[in-house]
Order: structure tokens, then C-alpha cells, then sequence
């Protein structure tokens, strides 16, 4: 199976759609951290629907979610950039202590509220909150669109071991080419009827002809997605810095250097004393120290 998005609408109608499905790029994330199954479901979801989000929105930068719970898991974030990469990462309250099977959303997360960041490489960075009152992450999503787009849209995510999945269907504001007033309910009607092992096992175009058979359904060229890191020695560089002169010169008297790694990747990457202190300098603090 391919990793890809799959835009479609309905012809006649103001109904458009995107299927996503992941199998390498969700594996690839796993592979990186040891996340019990309830989470790594959750963290598939996440992929699938930043996957979605960042396509609807027509978003030429970075697009992150990050759902902020009070619950055993205290944060997911998952965030995609221009080039169709994604990457996703999840962090467990201390002492946390989760099923091995099925979880139910709010039960892992508990209360909080998902913060979703559209970051363009041209003009202003905006940031939309909603928060976390509905039992899936889908339906803290759709809240969302209606709060935030005023766009009615519908999500379907899902997950399992080892493939990753979504379907979105939206209503556009645009009336002038809609000749099927009844189009909204009967798309989203059938799609309620999809199945888990149908949306993470068939390929886009015949899911869409066993929905939608009845429909006319143009389909553009799909867009492949794939795992990416936009970690770089320049960020982490700049991440430390937050941290404080007085810190970092802390932690180079102790250990000679500052070793640290990428949360999404784990691609380490390591500070001399000499590298630090050309930072500190170059941020505006006082001259190297000299030995």
C-alpha cells in the first residue's frame, strides 16, 4: 500500500473529500519509540489527520497538532511540512498506567484542549485551540471546523498495528455549481457506513468506488506522503539556548560537552564547550569564556 493523500469531490455538488492512508511512515514512526499499543493507535490517528488537515487547508508550511491532556497521556503532536513528510511523537504522564488493548480517547487524555498551528513560509503564524469535550480525536477535530473554518466537515480516523487511515469529507460555502441539495447527507450516510478493515486495507480508488459507486466522483492525482524530520543542528542549537547561559555553563563544568536528541527521530547531536559559548555570544551574551 501507498503512503498518500487522495483528493476527490462530487461533481455537481459542494461536497469535497481526502482519503489518507500510512503504512511506512506510521511504522517508521513507531520504530523510533517502544509506545504501548492504546498510544501508538491514538498517534496513528494523529498522523492520518494532520495528514488531512494540512491538504484542506492548502497550507504551504508547517501544520502541527497537539492534543494537551490532564490524563495518563499527557501529550500527542504530530506535524507535516511542505514536502509531504510527516512525524509524530507522544509523551506519557509520569507513572502512567495503560491497557494493552482498546482505549477509549478521553480516558487516556483526560481534559485539556488540542492547539493546532499553521505555521506558512509567507505571512503570519496562526494558532487555533479547541477543546477536548468529544469522545474521539475526530470529533474534537470536526469542533474545530465548525468553530474555527464555519466549514460543516466530517473525519474518520483509524489505526491499527501496524496501517493508519482517515477520511474527510467538507461542505463549501460555494452554492453556484451545487445542483444536488441532498449531496452533504447522503455522502456523509455512506461513509458512515465504512469499515475499519476497509478504510486501512483497500486501495483509495476502490474504497471510493464501493462508497460511492452511485456518485460521480472526479479524483485528482494523489500526493505521496513519507516520514521526515525537520530537526536540524541550527534548531537544536537554538532550543538550548533556551535553557539559559547559566544552565548550559552548568552542564559543560559537569560533563565537558552538551549531548542531546531529536524527540522525533532520535538523531543525536552533540555541543563542545567551544560551540556553546559561540552561541551564547552570537544570541547577545557576554564575550566566550577563555581557558
Amino acid at each position: 500500500m501507498t503512503d498518500q493523500i487522495q483528493r476527490f469531490l462530487f461533481e455537481r455538488t459542494n461536497v469535497r473529500g481526502e482519503i489518507v492512508t500510512l503504512q511506512r511512515t506510521y511504522g517508521e514512526v513507531l520504530d523510533r519509540h517502544g509506545y504501548p499499543p492504546a498510544v501508538n493507535r491514538l498517534l496513528g490517528e494523529l498522523l492520518a489527520a494532520v495528514a488531512l488537515l494540512t491538504d484542506t487547508v492548502k497550507l504551504d508550511g508547517i501544520l502541527s497538532i497537539e492534543v494537551r491532556g490532564q490524563g495518563e497521556l499527557s501529550l500527542l503532536m504530530a506535524e507535516s511540512n511542505p514536502g509531504g513528510e510527516l512525524r509524530a511523537i507522544a509523551r506519557l504522564a509520569e507513572d502512567a498506567t495503560l491497557p494493552e488493548g482498546e482505549a477509549n480517547f478521553r480516558d487516556l487524555v483526560g481534559d485539556g484542549h488540542i492547539v493546532i498551528t499553521l505555521d506558512p513560509r509567507e505571512g503570519n503564524r496562526y494558532q487555533g485551540i479547541v477543546a477536548l469535550d468529544q469522545d474521539s480525536l475526530a470529533g474534537c477535530l470536526e469542533a474545530y471546523f465548525s468553530q474555527s473554518e464555519q466549514l460543516p466537515t466530517q473525519l474518520w480516523l483509524r489505526a491499527d498495528d501496524e496501517r493508519a487511515g482517515g477520511l474527510l469529507l467538507q461542505r463549501l460555502p460555494d452554492e453556484s455549481q451545487n445542483q444536488d441539495e441532498d449531496a452533504w447527507e447522503r455522502t456523509v450516510q455512506l461513509a458512515r457506513t465504512l469499515r475499519t478493515e476497509e478504510l486501512l486495507g483497500l486501495e483509495q480508488r476502490e474504497l471510493l468506488h464501493r462508497l460511492y459507486h452511485e456518485e460521480t466522483v472526479r479524483v485528482f492525482e494523489p500526493k505521496p506522503l513519507r516520514f521526515g524530520c525537520t530537526c536540524s543542528r541550527e534548531r537544536i542549537g537554538d532550543a538550548l539556548l533556551t535553557l539559559g547561559a547559566d544552565e548550559l555553563r552548568g552542564v559543560l563544568a559537569e560533563q565537558g560537552e552538551i549531548e542531546t536528541q531529536c524527540h522525533f527521530c532520535h538523531t543525536r547531536y552533540r555541543f563542545p564547550e567551544n560551540e556553546i559559548e559561540a552561541l551564547l555570544h552570537a544570541q547577545g551574551g557576554p564575550p566566550p569564556v577563555l581557558h
